[in-house]
């Protein structure tokens, strides 16, 4: 039994809620809470008459942590699950310092306002001293670490898919395949149509910051940053078939890197189609993605916000959205003495999630894993004072609730590796 607080209300947040009726023995009680009540009263509404969970709903600015602060203590949840922006991870986790309760989220902080030169110097300093220029990363939620054990309580860091199931995957792989892993090649493929010529299966500003940022790797105890899709690779993915992939800087990277002893290197590969990139390419030469704002007819405009605003929204897509996706790890090292190779991986059907949840599994594949790990910390199977990613937790109990939830997993022996 628990009552969790869920900020957020868009795609990601809905699967995520979505699960925890699903999940009403171990979610009693639930919150909405958003900067748009009626999206919370909407989702009530449609959730209720099929749960025993209680929905309640909430208006809050995700923004403002005194408002979190005030909600939180109206509420006295058991832990709060972030599925709101990045942008607002840092006022949720000083929210969740201020009122003594757990902290959940699916991707680490990364600033609203590039340009402001409070972060900027910050953020010049962490690019000189670590060697990669992604404007995301997580030296800001680490930095969180002693105010967390000092209050004793759990923040967990990264419980979606990428991160989070295939962080989980890691700690899976090294506790039952390998006695050390040494290389690991994630690989994200979203083999389904949606039949716009662009959209963005997520929040399009995250979506589109993170594929132009520069491309970034680990090797031999360093990053390798390279310019943005420059790393090309192809791959036949089961149950989806050849795609072009291409290689991304990501955070589980960075965590990985830390916390998977004799790792020698660590890739990202994500697959697009040339319309795509296309398009992306386009709108980055023409400004679109900027994040510094302009003055427009005697109004202050964010580009990138902007064109948030003309694309199709994420959540919508469930409908038109058609194939799979498969995501996983392909991971080489040793097992008493000898070389091993193996390849875990997810396939998730668009329309069996859409029929399922009302959504395309891009949401799906991140908001199922939201609820997964928000039920490893109020049932106290992750818990522990401090800030902690994903991987570094016993990773049996999510295995098996990802086989359980909706996200099975297949492991494959001596698969085909990238070059």
């Amino acid at each position: 039994m628990s009552r969790v607080m869920i900020i957020g209300c868009g795609g990601v947040a809905s699967v995520a809620i979505a699960k925890c009726c699903q999940n009403s023995d171990v979610f009693t009680e639930i919150m909405i809470a958003s900067r748009t009540k009626s999206k919370c009263d909407a989702m009530k509404e449609k959730l209720q008459p099929t749960t025993k969970t209680v929905i309640t709903t909430a208006q809050v600015d995700a923004d403002n942590t005194e408002e979190l602060i005030a909600l939180i203590n109206e509420y006295k949840p058991d832990a709060v699950l972030n599925v709101a922006l990045p942008y607002q991870d840092l006022t949720i986790m000083d929210a969740c310092l201020a009122t003594g309760v757990d902290y959940i989220d699916t991707a680490n902080y990364e600033a609203e306002n590039t340009d402001d030169p409070e972060w900027r110097k910050i953020y010049e300093e962490r690019c000189e001293k670590e060697g990669f220029t992604a404007y995301f990363d997580y030296s800001w939620q680490w930095a969180y670490k002693k105010k967390f054990e000092d209050a004793g309580i759990t923040a967990i860091l990264g419980s979606g898919f990428d991160p989070g199931v295939t962080s989980v995957y890691s700690a899976y792989a090294l506790k039952h395949y390998f006695d050390e892993i040494h290389y690991i090649d994630i690989l994200d493929c979203n083999g389904g149509d949606h039949g716009y010529p662009f959209a963005t299966n997520f929040n399009p500003e995250i979506n589109l910051r993170e594929v132009s940022a520069m491309g970034s790797y680990w090797e031999d105890g360093h990053w390798v940053e390279v310019e943005p899709m420059s790393i090309k690779r192809e791959y036949d993915f089961p149950e989806v078939g050849e795609k072009d992939m291409y290689l991304l800087h990501h955070e589980e990277i960075e965590s990985l890197a830390k916390n998977i002893p004799g790792i020698k290197r660590i890739r990202f590969f994500m697959t697009f189609g040339q319309s795509y990139l296309t398009h992306m390419k386009c709108l980055e030469n023409v400004g679109m993605l900027s994040t510094t704002p302009i003055n427009f007819e005697g109004k202050e405009i964010v580009p990138i916000q902007f064109l948030k605003a003309l694309l199709p929204d994420p959540a919508s897509l469930g409908p038109r959205t058609v194939g799979k996706t498969n995501i996983g790890c392909i991971f080489k090292g040793v097992k008493d003495g000898k070389e091993k190779t193996i390849y875990i991986y997810n396939v998730c059907d668009h329309q069996e999630c859409y029929k399922e949840v009302g959504s395309q599994a891009i949401s799906y594949t991140t908001g199922v894993p939201a609820m997964i790990g928000t039920m490893m910390v109020v049932e106290g199977l992750w818990k522990k004072p401090g800030v902690f990613n994903v991987e570094e937790f016993d990773p049996d109990p999510y295995m098996e609730a990802l086989n359980k939830w909706g996200l099975p997993w297949v492991v494959c022996e001596n698969p085909q590796e990238v070059e």
